[in-house]
């Protein structure tokens, strides 16, 4: 059965790995070193992003190299934008009493 990206995304090691793989393409090792986890733990994670496509790997020499797919990411952005809203709104509130407590 294939996880929602939500549950996918909820685990924090899968999160930080999705850090380091923005910033650019990682092996397999580098992660392990990265995330301090065990190379079991690494690739049981990385499986699991794999799946749920939010990771592609691709092989150079003997070492997979992982990337980061953003296109499943765009449903937590459709999600997340309900929200917006909210935070524009709270955030001008801030702005104002801030402006109002420097004058």
């Amino acid at each position: 059965m294939k996880n929602s990206i939500f549950e996918v995304l909820s685990e924090p090691h899968r999160r930080s790995m999705l850090d380091l793989l923005r910033i650019r393409e990682r092996s397999v090792g580098e992660l392990v070193d990265k995330c301090q986890l065990s190379q079991p733990g690494v690739s049981k994670h990385l499986r699991i992003l794999r799946e749920a496509g939010l990771v592609e790997v691709r092989s150079v020499s003997q070492k997979n190299i992982y990337s980061i797919r953003p296109e499943p990411l765009q449903e937590v952005d459709r999600w997340l934008e309900s929200y917006r809203h909210f935070w524009s709104s709270k955030l001008d509130a801030l702005e104002t009493f801030l402006d109002q407590e420097e004058n």
